[in-house]
């Protein structure tokens, strides 16, 4: 049995009752597979398959999503030997963090912010999706992660991508970005594994609410009016979740957009207090994350 923090157990006890809290915690406990994206800068998934079943590894798709791909009986290091992994036409990506760039929805020619993109995972997903012809900024204000971002941008064939070793809350508000995500900094409880380094205290959350808070107010004033942009966290606490953005519409610059979860069949969901949003459920194959869609109301 996994020794959940006591924090993180009260408080979604407190927040979706014991079945649904039961239900996250066995989510925390399964061994999850390894999964991954193929990069169509420089592959197809049918190319991949075929080269994956070479290997002496097979895979299965998902409904969602032509790239993402679940392995059956490989790990990380197995994936991390491949030659098509070391050239960048796969990268190893958790299907739950791939949910946010679809939501997003980026065009080609688009002038795209990544607010907090480290290791780069969606930023050169959204590259991909927009076949490398969207303008994106990367900002990451840690310099060692800023380097391992440029790294994978590089790596994947990202091109168009500008990485910027900064605090995206230090942007200068003359900025104006088509589509903003927003993967914001939180507490990882959607994460939580044996030994995982998720900190769960009152002090810490209090913190870490805070900052996503600003950021959202950033990404707001940094979006164009009319214009959408993606909010999401790997964690299943509605304090940083539904309540974070519920305080940035309260303010009345944003509307939500509703999530279509629909086209993300199979996917396991949590109940959620704001409609319209979705929060991911942990398991064998989706760790626990949260995605909200905002549209910043045009002036009047």
């Amino acid at each position: 049995m996994m020794n959940i923090p006591a924090f993180l157990t009260e408080k979604l006890t407190a927040q979706v009752g014991e079945e649904t809290a039961r239900r996250i915690f066995a989510g925390f406990e399964a061994k999850r597979k390894t999964t991954l994206r193929v990069n169509r800068l420089k592959a197809e998934p049918m190319q991949i398959l075929k080269a994956l079943a070479d290997a002496g590894l097979s895979a299965q798709r998902v409904p969602w999503s032509g790239d993402a791909l679940i392995l059956d009986h490989a790990d990380d290091g197995a994936v991390a030997a491949l030659p098509m992994f070391e050239s960048g036409e796969i990268y190893m990506q958790s299907l739950s963090s791939m949910i946010p760039p679809l939501v997003l929805g980026a065009q080609p020619e688009e002038n795209i912010l990544d607010m907090a993109a480290a290791p780069g995972g969606k930023t050169t997903q959204i590259a991909a999706l927009t076949g490398g012809r969207a303008m994106i900024t990367a900002c990451e204000r840690n310099k060692m992660r800023a380097e391992r971002l440029e790294y994978n941008v590089k790596k994947q064939g990202a091109n168009r991508v500008t990485v910027m070793n900064m605090d995206a809350r230090q942007l200068d508000d003359l900025f104006a970005f088509d589509r903003v995500l927003l993967d914001a900094p939180c507490s990882g409880s959607g994460t939580v594994t044996e030994g995982s380094r998720g900190q769960f205290s009152r002090e810490y959350l209090d913190r870490t609410v805070k900052m996503q808070k600003t950021l959202l107010d950033k990404a707001i004033r940094l979006l164009k009016p009319g214009h959408e942009m993606v909010y999401s966290t790997c964690s299943v606490l509605r304090e940083e979740n539904e309540d974070v953005v519920a305080a940035a519409l309260k303010k009345g610059g944003v509307e939500l957009v509703p999530i279509d979860t629909g086209a993300f069949e199979g996917v396991p969901l949590l109940p959620t207090k704001l409609e319209g949003v979705m929060c991911v459920c942990p398991d064998e194959w989706y760790e626990g994350f949260f995605v909200a869609k905002l549209r910043k109301k045009a002036k009047k």
